[in-house]
């Protein structure tokens, strides 16, 4: 049988339906490979915003806020709505950075190396005794996250040339002296004010419950006594850093890694070049008369015109021109070979060229500036090496205990320690972790994906290597298992009263200062009322819109509410931070002028420039083509 098919296979048919298949298995394979996922979050003009910046965004928004704010932001992590803001605040920032990027490519605004050298050796964090170290900046830059120093400058040159524009935005703002005089008018009045506060706690004796109303409210509000599934797992970790903590890399092997990539090291020459453009008359390589202006134009030059100013009358090409004929720093083989070999003929700076001919036409170069070809010195870079070489050591090594962690602990899923032997690591203990609002490492889903698993969960064994990102796996396995479930109603009956004590007290005592006000604003002395509510009003007088004798609450209403005037009562309620409740009565408005406050005019003018900035931001997006994608929570913990 096998030899009947060899020779049908051997016909001209059979070979083409062979190339056939063969092409269409090519063609399927090319287009597996050439398509990719679209994992962008937002588009701008475009141009996508990644789901990686994204993450990177929002983790140190996250961080910001934790560290701000502390256990305060774990509560509010836990309100879906809230997160959900928070998410698309952070992506509303990419994309006004995103188009301020586009906006200052636009108006070609650029930072240069030697301004971004010198800003990096001026920068105090990186500065021992007031002189820049290079042990200290790698140092930093690498707990920062920049494992090389190319990327911390990328970094810093973004930020620099955003800035750039932020600054030419906001340094041309300035205040007038009628608003400063107004502005110093509003700050400075003082108001004259009596109020009573009334105590809501005095009617809680007055407050019957029944047990049908804490029933209600425990139905009702479920999700408050909800004891949220959780779990807590031992694991075992893989960390580059640590391991390039042990990586000693010897002075032979960075200096041979030194001489083999001296390319890298060095800086090639480099010339600015302006030139003069004549250009073909209809294309022709043969025009005389293109030839006999450029030669007019190098016989002005050689009398001694200057070259910038007959650039800016003469040239064709009208964008180098205005600038002098510049055409800044030029790479070889950016321009006709013919153009390249003339520029690398000068020398000297102020060398001039014959008359050079391109397919465009005829051109005179000029050398405004030269760098030679500079070598850093291994000194310089030794530092840097040694980070460098041991990473990649680290990274090896990585690579292959991450493939054993993997493979020991898949052929024993039932204990961490033949794995935890295998690659020299302890095990350890996690918190208890919940489905979201966990520290680092667990905060990512992937993690939480894998201890709330089948397999780890019911099947009681380790999870698969957990790839938390590029330098750091994990592998997971039980520890301890809580499930969801509801606070039975007498375990949360007295806190259940509590709430329910506090609202209905609060209800009251709101309906009675209303009453209060209502018989105050119409003339009716309430005095013996307020006596009765063990209350009086107390006078303030001369209190300032932030005073801090009284309550911040009381000060604030009562520079909201309007001058006094004849026959009205200018009065009103206001709800206090400690649950009390006060009516405020404004009884007199100081606006006497004071002294000039020396800042003022600077913090006027920071206000109306922070406001240019948002409102230029925001024309951006009037003409920008923005695309969103929903965020979901998913998103966000990779």
């Amino acid at each position: 049988m096998l030899e009947d098919i060899r020779e049908k296979s051997q016909g001209l048919t059979a070979k083409i339906i062979l190339g056939l298949i063969i092409l269409t298995f090519a063609v399927a394979g090319v287009g597996s490979y050439s398509s990719s996922v679209d994992t962008s979050v937002a588009t701008v003009n475009g141009e996508p915003i990644s789901l990686q910046a994204f993450n990177k965004a929002y983790q140190a928004q996250r961080s910001r806020m934790e560290q701000q704010f502390g256990g305060m932001f774990d509560t509010l992590s836990n309100d879906e709505n809230y997160m959900a803001n928070f998410r698309q605040g952070v992506l509303d920032s990419l994309i006004n950075e995103k188009l301020i990027d586009q906006n200052s490519e636009a108006l070609a605004i650029r930072v240069s190396d030697l301004r971004l050298k010198e800003t990096i050796r001026n920068m105090p964090e990186f500065q021992i005794d007031g002189v820049f170290d290079n042990n200290r900046y790698l140092a930093i830059i690498n707990q920062a996250g920049f494992f090389q120093s190319s990327n911390f400058r990328d970094y810093l040159r973004v930020e620099m040339t955003r800035r750039q524009l932020s600054q030419a935005l906001v340094n041309t703002e300035f205040n007038l002296p009628y608003q400063e005089k107004l502005q110093l008018a509003l700050q400075n009045q003082t108001r004259d004010i009596r109020f009573a506060t009334i105590s809501a706690q005095q009617f809680k004796a007055t407050i019957q419950l029944t047990d049908e109303e804490v029933n209600n409210y425990y139905l009702a509000n479920q999700a408050r006594f909800e004891n949220k599934e959780q779990v807590k797992v031992d694991y075992i970790s893989l960390n580059v850093a640590d391991i390039a903590k042990d990586i000693k890399v010897t002075d032979e092997a960075l200096t041979k890694y030194y001489q083999e990539n001296l390319a890298s090291f060095t800086e090639v020459e480099q010339r600015r070049i302006s030139h003069i453009l004549i250009e073909f008359t209809d294309g022709n390589v043969d025009d005389d008369a293109a030839k006999t202006q450029a030669q007019a134009v190098l016989s002005r030059l050689e009398q001694g015109e200057d070259f910038a100013e007959l650039a800016k009358e003469v040239s064709h090409d009208s964008y180098s021109g205005e600038n002098g004929g510049d055409l800044e720093w030029l790479d070889p083989g950016v321009m006709e070979e013919t153009f390249d070999q003339a520029a690398l003929a000068l020398v000297n700076v102020g060398d001039m060229s014959p008359l050079v001919t391109t397919s465009f036409g005829y051109h005179i170069l000029l050398l405004t500036d030269y760098k030679a070809e500079a070598v850093q010195d291994f000194s310089e870079v030794q530092a840097e090496l040694r980070l460098k070489l041991s990473n990649e050591q680290a990274q090896d090594t990585f690579f292959t205990l991450q493939q054993e962690m993997a493979r020991i602990s898949f052929e024993f899923p039932d204990s961490l320690e033949d794995a935890a032997a295998e690659v020299n690591v302890a095990i350890q203990t996690s918190p208890w972790l919940l489905s979201r609002g966990n520290s680092v490492p667990f905060d990512q889903a992937k993690v939480i994906e894998a201890a709330f698993s089948e397999m780890v969960l019911h099947d009681n064994m380790n999870s698969d290597l957990i790839e938390v990102n590029d330098d750091l796996v994990l592998v997971l396995r039980l520890n301890t298992y809580q499930a969801a479930n509801i606070k039975p109603l007498t375990e949360v009956a007295a806190q259940i009263k509590d709430i329910l004590v506090n609202q209905k007290a609060t209800e009251q005592a709101q309906q009675t200062v209303d009453a209060l006000l209502a018989d105050f604003k119409a003339g009716t002395d309430i005095s013996t009322r307020l006596t009765a509510l063990n209350t009086s009003f107390v006078s303030k007088d001369k209190v300032a819109r932030y005073s801090p004798v009284i309550d911040q609450s009381i000060s604030r209403a009562a520079f909201v509410l309007p001058h006094p005037v004849n026959g009205v009562v200018s009065a009103s309620t206001v709800a206090l931070s400690n649950g009390d409740l006060a009516i405020i009565e404004v009884t007199g408005v100081d606006v006497s002028e004071s002294a000039a406050n020396p800042n003022l005019a600077q913090q006027q003018t920071s206000q109306l420039a922070q406001s240019a900035y948002q409102s230029f931001v925001n024309s951006l997006k009037v003409d920008a083509t923005i695309t969103r994608k929903q965020l979901s929570e998913q998103m966000s913990v990779y």
